[in-house]
């Protein structure tokens, strides 16, 4: 089907450059056993961490190229085309690019990246699968069909923030394109958002937040400020090559944030939470139920 490699590009080499230029200056590691190993240790190391896998055990261990760089300008970048990773180096064992650090060495932020990323593959996963009705079966269609739904009905008018560092909005409409990576953007957000947080609840005690009503209390608690504050929003790269000259991301405003009931979808499909914790979660979010559609 699909060989995943681990690759080390130079910081020289453009990731869109011709392919035999890439090859010149990589490490590759193309043992399919290795591949297989690394990955089973990447889903047993979330689960004795308690963070979720459910997504994580559907995606084969082949699919994702990893790559490693001397990232500048983000932490990490998915490219879905090639089902490409390419993460900043500090995310591999020693700094060294050839493989992926042990999830208990890595910090908070980097989790929370690194969940960010593999939400995008998966979501590549799906659209690969639904496209082989042959290998249908993990549930992509409804996921799909609801994420469709929500980009026509939620992401294909948008509230942006021009100026990131101002409060002023506007209107926009998104082509296709836009309308589908500002969705992908802001659920992968979120994804990561919920790891992040639930690290921090329970990190205390080394115990499940699913386990210790309190700490599941502050994790909902922090999720009804991040509705109130408008901080669960992602953003677009402009089709326009004018526009984007003048700014390479569009970010959403608070109005086109992630809805409850986005989320509560996420948490069921993705995530794998618990029935009881996000019965509890849906009742103490009651108010922002009306901004769904």
């Amino acid at each position: 089907m699909y060989h995943l490699s681990i690759r080390l590009f130079l910081v020289s080499c453009c990731w869109f450059g011709p392919a035999s230029l890439a090859e010149a200056s990589v490490t590759s590691l193309h043992d399919e056993s290795s591949v297989g190993h690394m990955w089973a240790r990447l889903v047993a190391e979330a689960e004795r961490i308690q963070l979720p896998t459910k997504f994580l055990k559907v995606l084969p261990p082949d699919f994702i190229y990893f790559e490693f760089d001397d990232l500048r300008t983000y932490a990490a970048e998915y490219h879905p085309e090639e089902h490409r990773l390419v993460l900043n180096r500090s995310l591999s064992f020693n700094a060294a690019g050839r493989t992926l650090k042990p999830l208990g060495k890595m910090t908070h932020k980097e989790l929370e990246v690194l969940y960010h990323e593999l939400f995008h593959a998966y979501v590549d996963y799906l659209q690969v699968v639904e496209e082989h009705s042959s290998e249908a079966g993990h549930g992509s269609e409804e996921l799909l069909r609801f994420a469709r739904e929500q980009q026509a009905c939620r992401y294909e008018e948008v509230w942006i923030t021009p100026v990131a560092q101002r409060s002023e909005t506007e209107s926009r409409y998104l082509t296709q394109v836009e309308s589908w990576e500002a969705l992908n953007e802001t659920w992968a957000v979120f994804v990561g958002w919920t790891v992040w947080n639930q690290l921090e609840v329970q990190h205390k005690t080394g115990r499940s937040m699913f386990q210790e009503p309190r700490q599941a209390e502050q994790w909902i608690l922090r999720l009804k400020r991040a509705f109130e504050k408008g901080d669960l929003h992602g953003y677009y790269v402009p089709e326009d090559p004018d526009e984007r000259r003048l700014a390479q991301k569009r970010y959403l405003a608070k109005p086109s944030q992630l809805t409850l009931k986005e989320a509560v979808a996420l948490m069921k499909q993705v995530l794998g939470f618990q029935h009881d914790f996000i019965e509890r979660l849906q009742a103490s979010l009651e108010s922002f139920k009306a901004s769904s559609c």
